[in-house]
């Protein structure tokens, strides 16, 4: 059984590489956004065309992004929201909210402050992990029924 992951949330850290890396030898194939900062947020007005007003350039490069959020969630069978420590990810858990109104099997990541700030977020997902490589032993689970 193959599995398509999709990996969504914060793009400051290498957590994905982690994931990714700690999976190789599953049958799993990963997507994800963007994770490109600068070119995430200007793909609008690079392709589009530019905007004199902020409000305009973002809701390009927004909408641009979410062509591939939403087929990357879609096709999915499990999504995988990092929500980290620096910055509030309103997307991500946008992404999460999406993930679970599809019915996707979702694992959220994030560390135990935010515990009570995303206590709605959590009791959505079947999973919730504190690091990377406990996402991998779920996966590992989930394809060969081996425990760590």
């Amino acid at each position: 059984m193959a599995l398509k992951v999709y990996l969504s949330g914060e793009i400051h850290t290498d957590w994905r590489d982690q994931i990714i890396n700690g999976a190789r030898d599953l049958d799993i194939s990963f997507d994800s956004p963007v994770t490109d900062h600068d070119a995430s947020d200007d793909c609008g007005v690079a392709i589009l065309g530019r905007e004199d007003s902020k409000f305009w350039h973002d809701r390009k490069g927004a909408q641009i992004n979410a062509i591939r959020t939403r087929r990357g969630i879609e096709q999915a069978d499990v999504v995988v929201v990092r929500f980290g420590e620096k910055y509030r990810q309103w997307n991500a858990a946008f992404d999460a909210g999406v993930a679970s109104a599809l019915g996707k099997s979702l694992i959220v990541l994030h560390g135990p402050e935010h515990q009570h700030a995303l206590k709605e977020v959590d009791a959505a997902a079947l999973a919730v992990a504190e690091h990377p490589e406990q996402v991998v032993q779920i996966l590992r689970y989930v394809l060969t029924g081996a425990l760590p």
